[in-house]
């Protein structure tokens, strides 16, 4: 069974950094896509950042020039590095990757980790 285990959330001040971690574990063949998500109370989950296998990115407008997202295939791992928060960045933060799992492609999800911005 596959599982993604997220880290480094946490409480941090406007103008503060914050590197999340997510490591996929388990039965894995392969990764392709790995991203990042976010979902604020009362809205809908949304995309922060997405890389591909060879190292491709995708921004969120919101985010672009202050996020960057990364990925170490040798350890099953990415990152978002995010500096310059903002109040707005506040959100459970989902790690997401797709996962040739040996019966096909899935998508996983982590449980979350909450990222919160304030003063």
């Amino acid at each position: 069974q596959v599982q993604l285990r997220e880290s480094g959330g946490g409480l941090v001040q406007p103008g503060g950094s914050l590197r999340l971690s997510c490591t996929a574990s388990g039965r894995i063949f392969f990764i392709d896509a790995m991203g990042w998500y976010r979902q604020a109370p009362g809205k809908q989950r949304e995309l922060v950042a997405a890389i591909t296998r060879v190292g491709s990115t995708n921004y969120a407008d919101l985010v672009k020039g202050r996020f960057t997202i990364s990925r170490d295939n040798a350890k099953n791992t990415v990152y978002l590095q995010m500096n310059n928060l903002k109040p707005e960045d506040t959100a459970v933060y989902y790690c997401n990757a797709d996962i040739h799992d040996g019966l096909g492609n899935r998508a996983y999800w982590g449980q979350g980790t909450q990222v919160t911005v304030s003063s």
